[in-house]
């Protein structure tokens, strides 16, 4: 670690850029804490009240032809 802030800036934000590429070649991967997960489900609940699975949209679409 010492060796990697003994660097240029430059140096070092290449190296942060390289790993951040590997870290995000494989998203599926990357851990996501089980609050996180419940925070957006809940955000997504608030900013979307009514909101309907794919089968029920394409249900509504398809009957009103």
């Amino acid at each position: 670690m010492d060796e990697i802030l003994r660097l240029p800036v430059e140096e070092r934000l290449n190296l942060l850029e390289q790993v951040w590429n590997s870290v995000a070649a494989d998203p599926a991967r990357v851990p996501v804490p089980e609050w996180r997960i419940e925070e957006l489900d809940r955000r997504l609940e608030d900013s979307y009240p009514e909101r309907v699975s794919w089968n029920e949209l394409k249900s509504r679409f398809f009957d009103r032809t």
